[in-house]
């Protein structure tokens, strides 16, 4: 399956960003797609993820409540909506998808999207 991640850019704190993850290639619902983020300097971090169905989702404590992630498998996208957003936010933000299910490991995911920056200026 291929990913394209699009929707980054420059935020005030406090903004909102939507974040779009368009699959293509397989069939889309035998995945569950997880958000990583990487900044400089630093590892890649586990942000949230959705299940095949769309039914379960689970997300890194330090977004719980900020940003919500879901997906639309007649558009084959998955969505992370990112509100409250914080300098400590700023990141290349990464899809990736797992036929293993959600994981918050990056392991288990075998694709990989290219990655959108996003820059949240205090």
């Amino acid at each position: 399956v291929q990913l394209q991640a699009s929707g980054g850019g420059l935020v005030q704190a406090g903004g909102s960003l939507r974040l779009s993850c368009a699959a293509s290639g397989r069939t889309f619902s035998n995945y569950a797609i997880g958000w990583f983020r990487q900044a400089p300097g630093k590892a890649r971090e586990f942000v949230t993820v959705i299940n095949q169905s769309g039914g379960t989702t689970y997300s890194a404590d330090s977004v719980e409540g900020r940003f919500t992630i879901s997906r639309d498998s007649a558009k084959n996208t998955v969505y992370l909506q990112m509100n409250s957003l914080k300098p400590e936010d700023t990141a290349v933000y990464y899809c990736a998808a797992s036929a293993y299910g959600s994981s918050r490991y990056p392991s288990r995911y075998g694709y990989w999207g290219q990655g959108t920056q996003v820059t949240v200026s205090s």
